[in-house]
């Protein structure tokens, strides 16, 4: 599951890439989707009652974010 999730956002970890530094990128894509659509509410782009409904769809894509990262290696 982990490396599927991994593979879904571009990342092809080796052996010896540890787990912190792969989720702190995984993370690092999270920020850059939630603020593009802070952005874009703020330009009137989402309406204001339809932002949390995209924010709950962009978490439905970062389901590794809620997992412990010891669970990511096992």
């Amino acid at each position: 599951m982990v490396l599927e999730e991994l593979a879904r956002h571009g990342v092809k970890p080796r052996l010896d890439t540890p787990p912190e530094l792969i989720r702190e990128f995984i993370n690092d894509l999270y920020v850059i989707e939630i603020r593009a659509l802070r952005d874009r509410a703020r330009a009137g782009l989402i309406a204001k009652q339809d932002l949390a409904a995209h924010v709950k769809e962009l978490r439905k894509r970062y389901p590794l974010l809620s997992v412990p990262i010891q669970d990511w290696v096992k």
